[in-house]
Parts: C-alpha cells; structure tokens; sequence
C-alpha cells in the first residue's frame, strides 16, 4: 500500500516523535517543509517563505497528498496558501486571518456571541496615544498579531499604558508588516479597510480560571474534542501548566462547547482544528473569550494520548485527508495529564543544561513524562525566541498520571533531576518547582 506524503511546516524532530504515535501513522510518510529558522528568525517575509517551500514542493518525485502546520503566523497562513495551489485540503485563508488578527477576531466575536471583554484600538501614529473609549484599566496592550505573547503588556495606569506603547511601536513592525502582505490578498470588509496588520489593540483585563477548548470544524459542523484547565504561576500572567480534563462544572464546560461552536461558525472555519482560549469567573459565574487559535495546540499532543490514547495530531491530519476524525476519550493509560512550564523569572546564562542521552535516562527513571529543553548550553535566556514579554521557559514537563498529586510530584522529580544553573545560581535559590 502507498503512503500518503505530509508535508508539516516547520516540522521539529519533537513533534516527529509525536505525529509518529497517531493511528495509522505506517500509512504516513511525514516530510518537513521550511524550519523554524526560517519561519521566525528576523523579519519574516510571507513571498520569500512561499517560494521556498514551492521548490521543495514542485522538486517531490512524488504525491503531495497534505499540507499541514500547527503553529502561528505564519504557518496558519502558508497552510491554505499552499494548499490552494496544490489541490491540497484546508479551511480559507480569510478564516485564518479572522482568527489570527486580534482586532478583525473581536469584531467577528461581537456578531456571534457576548462573552468576550470590552476593546479597542489604539492610535501608535499619535503623539499622545490614549486608552481607547470606554476601556478601563487594568488592561492589556498587544499588537493584532504576534508570536507567544510576544509585545503584550499588562497595564494599570497611564504611565505603564505609555511605555508599553512604545515597546509595541518600536517592535510591531516585525511581524506586523509581512502580516500586511496576507491582508493584501483578501477583499477585506468596511470595517477593516485602512486597518493594517501593524495595529495595536487593547482590552480590559480578564479574571478568573483559564480553560482552553479544543476541537475542529468539518462539513459546517463543529465538534468540541477537549476541554483543559490552563494555570498561571502565582502572581504571575506566565503559564506554569495545561491539565487535561478540565476540573470545571459540566454545566460551564458545556457553555464553553456551545460559545465555541457559534464563533467559529461564524468566522467560516471548515476542514480545520482550533484551539480557543477563554477565562471562566465562577463568582459570577461569567465566560470571557480570550482568543482563537486557528490550529490545535501541539502543546496540547501528549495531554490527549496520555489521557485519550491519541495525540490531538490525528484530528489535524484526519481532516487534511478529507477523514472524519472521530473523538477518542479515556482510551489512554492515564486519567489526567499534563503539561509544565519550567521557567526562569530573571535574565541569566543557563549552564548544566542535559543531553539526549541524560534526558532519555529521566524519562525511563520518572514513567509517564517527556521532557523537551528549550535553551542550548550556555545561551543567554534573554536571546531565545518565542518568549513572553515577563519570563524565560526553560524547560517543557509532560506528565501523566491518575491524580493531581502525582502530576505535580513527576514534574518536581524531573526538575530536581535537571541539575540545571543560571549564571552559577543553583536552581534550588530559585522557586522553579511547583508552587
């Protein structure tokens, strides 16, 4: 039997080892398609990347069967462009951007549901930029688009509202411009005319438990495959886990299926996953939608196989092929799973950092994790790409097991076993274990 070829943009060696563990993953033949160098490093160039990737294509001695990419801008965007040209399956472009432009997203999230916060845009050309009518602080400032969180400020007074002002200013233009690019190949509607990719939008402060919802559209009917509890460090905006299931009432998770279905409807999603970001108030028993991911989290991949027995990757190249991908659930060795930021809240030179060999041996000692190293020996945190505007990971944890408890005791033993240094701090002057 032939296999089908995949080609994923900016395809890891990481992620391999994981779409290599979906079901009929002997039918598959993976292929990469520009590496993450490429896709991030400096100023991306959408016309560039295009031709890069269509030499690859057009030089295959062989089907192109799919075209896939889990990541953001702008792998979202490459997917259906590529797509289109090679007769490859993929939700439209103009969906893509509907998602991944914070400012068009909340304009869409307004005709479809409530659950969202009050925003707006904010003038970068003024001398004075002010908070936009009607927005309140606490607040968050962020460009319409940008990588992990990348140029996003929280702030609760004019004077930090000014400075974040001019961070995202001086760095908007990065991503902001070739996003521009993208917006140029849509019949925009009248209320994004003269709106650019280089826009910056802010919008009150939310509160309240994280929760990601996770599913995928297909023939104009939207399924909900997951929903997980997202957790911060204490004091902080930085995530220290995703765990699968979420522990929230039925009743909200149910609301959380159903908020997210008519948004994504809307939008015009279809053949495509999502991964859609919100916060849930149980004082007031409120929902907020944070943002929409136009792609399942690969973040999220060892969560599901651990819990469900199948990576949420299935879905993705399920849908690629043109298969109903099913819904799995609890098929996996473990009742809950989850996956930990390793971070350092402080600039620094990381020293100690393992090997393969030294990380495949943690792996065998502690069962049921996976550990992923972010940094290299010796690297200077503050030069490491795709970080928050607030801390540096170090570090991602994966662990499954039957109890909260036991989650939290495999992620301690793993960090303990790091042995990791920063600028000849010990890790032990530094909260880096579970709080």
């Amino acid at each position: 039997m032939s296999k089908h070829n995949i080609f994923v943009i900016g395809l890891s060696d990481a992620d391999l080892r994981t779409l290599e563990s979906v079901p009929d993953a002997g039918r598959y033949r993976f292929h990469p398609l520009l590496t993450m160098d490429e896709l991030q490093v400096g100023e991306v160039s959408v016309p560039a990347l295009l031709e890069k990737a269509r030499s690859v294509l057009d030089a295959f001695d062989g089907t192109v069967d799919a075209i896939v990419g889990y990541r953001d801008f702008p792998v979202s965007t490459l997917v259906p462009l590529l797509s289109e040209r090679y007769g490859t399956r993929s939700t439209s472009l103009e969906s893509i951007v509907k998602c991944e432009h914070k400012y068009w997203s909340r304009l869409e999230q307004q005709k479809a549901v409530k659950e969202h916060p009050r925003f707006g845009r904010v003038d970068l050309s003024a001398s004075d930029p002010r908070p936009p009518e009607g927005v309140r602080y606490p607040m968050w400032l962020k460009p319409a688009l940008s990588y992990s969180s990348e140029l996003a400020f929280g702030v609760k007074n004019d004077e930090e509202f000014g400075a974040a002002v001019a961070e995202i200013r001086d760095g908007i233009s990065r991503v902001g411009r070739p996003f521009d690019h993208i917006l140029d190949q849509l019949d925009l509607p009248p209320e994004m005319k003269g709106v650019g990719g280089q826009v910056c939008l802010a919008e009150e402060a939310l509160t309240g438990l994280q929760v990601a919802v996770e599913g995928y559209a297909r023939g104009g009917e939207v399924t909900v495959y997951g929903v997980l509890d997202s957790i911060n460090y204490p004091d902080s905006s930085s995530f220290l886990r995703h765990q699968y299931p979420s522990t929230l009432p039925a009743p909200v998770v149910q609301r959380l299926h159903d908020v997210s279905a008519k948004v994504i409807k809307q939008i015009g999603m279809d053949s495509a996953t999502f991964s859609i970001e919100y916060f849930y108030d149980p004082r007031a028993d409120e929902l907020n939608l944070l943002e929409i991911n136009p792609r399942h989290s690969q973040s999220h991949a060892e969560l599901f196989e651990y819990v469900d027995g199948v990576p949420n990757h299935h879905h993705m190249i399920s849908l690629a092929l043109d298969n109903d991908p099913g819904v799995a659930r609890g098929a996996g060795p473990y009742r809950m799973a989850a996956k930990w930021y390793y971070r350092w809240f402080a600039d620094g030179v990381v020293h100690g950092v393992p090997d393969e060999e030294d990380i495949r041996r943690i792996e065998r000692e502690v069962p049921g994790v996976r550990v992923d190293m972010i940094p290299e020996e010796g690297q200077r945190l503050s030069r490491m790409p795709e970080q928050d505007s607030y801390s540096y990971e170090v570090a991602h944890i994966f662990t499954g097991g039957d109890s909260e408890e036991e989650l939290r005791e495999k992620f301690d033993r793993c960090v303990a076993s790091l042995h990791l240094a920063f600028d000849g701090i010990a890790p032990a002057d530094h909260d880096g274990t579970t709080p």
